[in-house]
């Protein structure tokens, strides 16, 4: 008997493992198939061509990352809220950011791995640099994207932990979520953030149905909440006189009694929520402060706005008459019609009050929020999500707690194309003068008959043709009132927020020009002005 063992030719022939007893064409083959088994199975070109320990290691881990992304996609569909907070979890955070960094390097690594296996000295020349850019590209769209993913949930990581609390959650009462909106203003001469801007999105804590209750800034006697600190320093009310307007509480708790907080991070802010919880008659349990001075920076990281506005809004000059609040010549102008804003022109878009009345900038400010959250779509948010989310950083404030973001994110996703319910504490709903001595028993009724769903606005057609007359016939487009003063409780209904035809001509039909209405300023003609841009208040997002 022979002792000769059989042949093993057969075995280094193999043109995937032994590629050197291959022809060209197969070598070229193979290289582009070992390419595509590390782009869509990690390790499986090791098992196949090289080193198979290294090789089983890596499909163990593809294989249980596929199983963590089925799960993931699992928990979207079923558990969105779990898989949000998972998400917004500073540990869960890390982890992930940590996980996903790794698994972009030992990708990294099986592409160099397989670019040793390909062995590019025999392929033809023609076709090693080809092979090379392709094994480079795929290395790109599978590490480079999975490092950029880590990257990008870095960013939003810190943007979390700098803009959202790590306090306790906070709960539904009577079965919903009350937050305060604030418009902040802080400027070098001010201490504390001055907000200019009040409302309270009212989400249902089932649906996501919501409604959003604006609150002047110059509402006088304000009623604080039961249990409030500022109770000790003013047990009727915030009733010091015309200075004791609502969005002077933060400044005033900022200067002088922070004390009375000594366990909250944002007296100011604390107090002013509790002052708005009072006025209307609900527990607001938390604030979302917005700073006007990196308002702009948000705006341009989202691209801009786009907005139709019903007319002209000044960009004002310097204050030259701060007793009759006259301004000296504009900067500039916001054309009435369809408008693409940037940050600078939105900034002032919402916070122009020149020529016109605060209801008439209250309506711009909803106007420019619905613009926002409109446009800030997916697509959107993750084409300049880096911009965003840096942007956001200097821009919010909030003690909402971060880990209830997955539930409010989920009330917000069940919120969006449903109608929003509306209620401002002045025109068009109240009388003009109804702040300077507000009825607290009206707006309580108001609010709550608002929130109970029986108090929407009835609509244009549905209004008598008489419910405009005498007594406001500007409502709504920042006019001042005519007449009488209505009484406390008259609902003016107002036209669909895009049911309008922007002023851009005088009534004798000659184009309003930037031009024009500054000649009316050099000439000291302010009524003319104020009559020509009386819409400015009228907007609606496009």
């Amino acid at each position: 008997m022979s002792n000769t063992k059989l042949p093993t030719d057969g075995l280094l022939t193999d043109p995937v493992r032994y590629p050197a007893s291959a022809n060209e064409s197969a070598r070229t083959k193979r290289a582009f198939l070992l390419i595509l088994l590390t782009l869509f199975v990690p390790g499986s070109a090791q098992v196949a061509a090289g080193d198979r320990k290294l090789g089983r290691i890596a499909l163990r881990v593809t294989l249980s990352v596929w199983a963590l992304a089925i799960l993931a996609l699992v928990l979207l569909f079923t558990a969105r809220t779990l898989l949000i907070n998972i998400v917004a979890n500073p540990v869960a955070s890390l982890l992930i950011v940590l996980v996903l960094a790794a698994l972009a390097v030992g990708w990294a690594v099986l592409f160099i791995n397989t670019l040793r296996l390909i062995r590019p000295v025999l392929l033809a020349k023609r076709m090693r640099p080809v092979v090379v850019v392709a094994l480079a590209l795929a290395m790109v769209v599978s590490s480079g994207s999975l490092g950029y993913a880590a990257y990008l949930l870095n960013i939003s990581r810190n943007a979390i932990g700098s803009i959202f609390a790590g306090g306790p959650a906070i709960e539904p009462v009577d079965g919903r979520y009350n937050f305060l909106m604030m418009g902040g203003d802080a400027g070098a001469d001010r201490t504390g953030r001055r907000p200019d801007s009040l409302s309270v999105l009212s989400v249902d804590a089932e649906t996501g149905k919501t409604a959003i209750i604006s609150v002047p800034r110059n509402l006088q006697n304000a009623r604080f909440s039961e249990g409030s600190p500022m109770l000790q320093i003013y047990p009727d009310g915030y009733n010091c006189g015309n200075d004791c307007l609502i969005n002077a509480i933060n400044t005033e708790v900022t200067n002088n009694h922070k004390d009375l907080y000594p366990d909250v991070a944002d007296p100011g802010a604390q107090a002013t929520l509790e002052a708005v919880s009072g006025t209307l008659g609900i527990t607001v349990q938390a604030y979302v402060l917005v700073d006007m001075d990196g308002f702009a920076k948000l705006i341009d990281a989202m691209g801009g706005i786009r907005i139709k506005a019903g007319g002209w809004v000044p960009i004002s000059g310097p204050m030259v008459d701060e007793a009759n609040g006259i301004h000296g010549m504009p900067d500039g102008w916001i054309p009435a019609g369809d408008q693409k804003l940037n940050g600078f022109q939105a900034l002032w878009y919402g916070r122009s009050r020149e020529f016109v009345d605060d209801y008439a900038r209250i309506q711009r400010q909803q106007c420019v929020q619905q613009a926002m959250l409109k446009q800030l779509d997916p697509a959107t948010l993750l084409a300049k999500f880096e911009d965003i989310a840096n942007a956001g950083t200097k821009v919010v404030d909030s003690n909402i707690s971060s880990s209830q973001l997955g539930s409010f994110v989920d009330l917000a996703m069940k919120a969006k194309g449903q109608d929003i319910s509306r209620l401002t504490i002045g025109p068009p709903d109240f009388d003009a003068s109804f702040s300077t001595a507000p009825d607290f028993d009206v707006i309580h009724d108001r609010v709550r008959k608002l929130l109970s769903g029986t108090g929407s606005q009835p609509s244009p057609a549905a209004a008598p043709d008489d419910a405009l007359q005498p007594q406001y016939a500007g409502v709504g487009t920042g006019l001042t009132a005519a007449g009488p003063a209505a009484p406390v409780t008259l609902q003016v209904p107002t036209p669909p927020p895009s049911d309008f035809t922007p002023v851009t001509t005088t009534p004798a039909g000659e184009p309003i020009t930037e031009e024009m209405l500054n000649q009316f300023k050099r000439e000291g003609n302010e009524q003319a002005i104020r009559e020509l841009v009386a819409t400015n208040g009228q907007c609606a997002p496009l």
